[in-house]
């Protein structure tokens, strides 16, 4: 009955950040995915799902696809090399066009302006599968790997290290919705936006805690989670060379490891790099949740728009 409740509440909306789910929300959401990955809800449904994709993808773009059609759904691949999305046309345009033909749709793109404009002209609920601001799905994802680790998320210690991106982001926000303790360690320069950090205050639930430094000792002490992606996003990948003297203090490796809870997990969003952010025996060690992390894409996503279409 309360799942019922919260698919009612969910049902038609747009999902541009992690804030547009309450704390409610967001956990009936977690445990739906659970419950679909388990086998003990399957629900049916005939409809399309638009994949517009700006920017390349691997697990986002395969999570979707798989998860729809689990559900008996379609899947319509919207590359825009072969739309009128790639040839200028405008997004008001293409918004209320898409909007007769889909069910729903998932944008993965650099603006966050631009998934704004498809929200306010297309009446279909809309996704954000990744923006250069945040990666709501991601943590979507994360906090389920979490849950199945640690049984519940409120109180844990989760330590990101690296560049304060859009998945450092997106796990401030849903940090402060969940009543979590989140730590970023990342160089001063690289840390992430000041007005992130003032929406999380304003999110925040009791046992919330944030701790923004460039200290990633300090910042891994005693941590249930560490948790980091690559250091230099899509599109930044002329500054990868630059950025790696600058980001190796922050690199996940078995010293780095041993200074957190001796029960720690280790996330990556992937893909991985290596020697750079991450050693190659700590995302293949017994504290490795990556692979766990990767398939919960799919059961999370699945979730929300089963929620999102409340079928």
């Amino acid at each position: 009955m309360r799942i019922t409740a919260i698919m009612t509440t969910l049902q038609g909306r747009d999902i541009l950040g992690i804030g547009d789910l309450s704390a409610e929300e967001m956990t009936q959401v977690l445990d739906l995915g659970a419950a679909l990955k388990s086998g003990q809800r399957s629900p049916r449904c005939q409809k399309i799902l638009g994949l517009l994709f700006d920017k390349a993808s691997t697990r986002t773009r395969v999570s979707f696809s798989a998860a729809i059609y689990q559900l008996g759904g379609q899947v319509l691949d919207l590359n825009p090399s072969v739309t009128q999305v790639g040839r200028g046309e405008p997004t008001k345009d293409t918004a209320r066009v898409l909007d007769r033909y889909l069910d729903i749709l998932a944008i993965r793109t650099f603006e966050q302006s631009k998934l704004e404009t498809f929200a306010e002209y297309a009446t279909i609920p809309i996704i954000n599968a990744l923006t250069d601001l945040e990666h709501p799905c991601q943590i979507l994802a994360d906090f389920m790997t979490i849950k199945e680790c640690f049984g519940e998320l409120a109180g844990s210690t989760v330590t990101y290290l690296g560049d304060g991106n859009n998945v450092a982001h997106s796990l401030i926000l849903g940090g402060a919705l969940m009543g979590m303790k989140i730590r970023v360690a990342t160089p001063k320069d690289y840390q992430p936006l000041p007005m992130i950090i003032e929406q999380a205050k304003q999110l925040a639930k009791p046992g919330f805690e944030i701790m923004i430094t460039d200290d990633p000792m300090a910042a891994v002490k005693d941590s249930n989670v560490l948790y980091t992606d690559v250091w230099a996003s899509m599109g930044q990948e002329d500054l990868a060379a630059s950025r790696i003297p600058i980001f190796q203090p922050y690199q996940i490796n078995d010293e780095l490891l041993q200074k957190a809870d001796k029960n720690a997990i280790v996330l990556h969003c992937l893909p991985a790099h290596r020697g750079e952010e991450i050693t190659d025996s700590v995302i293949e060690g017994n504290q490795s949740k990556v692979w766990d992390q990767a398939e919960n894409r799919m059961h999370a996503q699945k979730a929300l728009m089963v929620s999102l279409l409340g079928i």
